[in-house]
Order: structure tokens, then sequence, then C-alpha cells
């Protein structure tokens, strides 16, 4: 929750208080200039990054193995992609950390192995035979409930019916 408040109501201050300064040190205009191109640069990079992060996942996808480090990259670069086009020094700086082809898969690998720590359980011990079962296995599981059903919806196809149904009484 502090977290929260941090973000939503100290870095818009401090990014305003930034702001004035540099344009006081090298006029309004240019601030507003810089703020503009970083912006702009932003969002070209984070396109160009974007698509060879998303060629990148299909090869992956296309061989069989799960892209999760692409995903994480890209989450990365959505969230880059926002904080650039905010205007700031602060939220364009992380941004661009974000975005750069040599942090980037540095800090998704980082952010892939505490999601991993985090999904698991805190009473797992380590053996995974219990939750792996083989694939196309033949053993039916307790919630699976077998049956047939009939559509209300459609008139019945059997073409005897469909001419005793035109036929008046």
């Amino acid at each position: 929750m502090f977290k929260l408040f941090l973000l939503f109501a100290i870095l818009p201050i401090v990014e305003i208080a930034i702001l004035i300064n540099v344009g006081e040190q090298i006029g309004g205009w240019y601030t507003v200039a810089i703020v503009i191109l970083t912006a702009f640069a932003g969002a070209h990079l984070v396109r160009q990054q974007g698509l060879s992060t998303l060629m990148q996942a299909q090869q992956k996808m296309q061989t069989g193995i799960m892209p999760g480090q692409e995903m994480a990259e890209g989450l990365l670069l959505v969230i880059a992609g926002v904080l650039l086009v905010t205007p700031g020094f602060i939220t364009d700086s992380i941004g661009f950390l974000l975005s750069l082809p040599i942090t980037r898969p540095l800090i998704a690998r980082g952010l892939v192995k505490n999601l991993a720590l985090k999904m698991v359980s805190p009473s797992f011990n380590g053996d995974f035979s219990q939750y792996h079962q083989p694939p196309h296995s033949t053993e039916q599981s307790d919630d699976v409930i077998e049956g047939e059903f009939e559509r209300k919806d459609k008139p019945p196809e059997n073409p005897a019916l469909k001419d005793d149904l035109r036929k008046p009484d």
C-alpha cells in the first residue's frame, strides 16, 4: 500500500520539481522539447524491441519451448512504453532501463526467478512427482462426468419426421 502511495503521490511531485529545475537551467521550451523527444525515441525503441521479442517468442513456441523469458520481457516493454510516454525524467530513465536490450533480459530473468519462487507453495518439499501426470493418461479423474446430450434448439434431422410435421392432420 505504501509503495502505491509513493508511486502515485510522491513520484509526480518529484517529477514536477525536476522539470521545473531543469526548465530554470536550460529553459522551459528546451525542457518540453526533451520530454517530447524522449517520448518519441522511447516509443520507437519499445516498438523495435517488442517486435524482436515477439519474433523470439514465436521461434521458441514453434520448437515447443515455453517462452517465459520473452513473456517477461514483453511485460517489461509494456511498462517501459507507459513510462516513456509519461512526462518526466525519472520515468524516462526507468523506461529506457526497462527497454534497452542490454538491461531488459537481466531484469526479466530476475522477474521470472522471483515469480517462480513465489508461485511454489511454502509447504512444497521439492517433490514434483506428486504433481506430474503423464500425457495422454487413461486414468479418469473424479471430476469428469460422462454422458450424452441432445440439442433441443434444433428440429430432429430425421426426414420422415419432417414430412410428418408438414402434413396437416
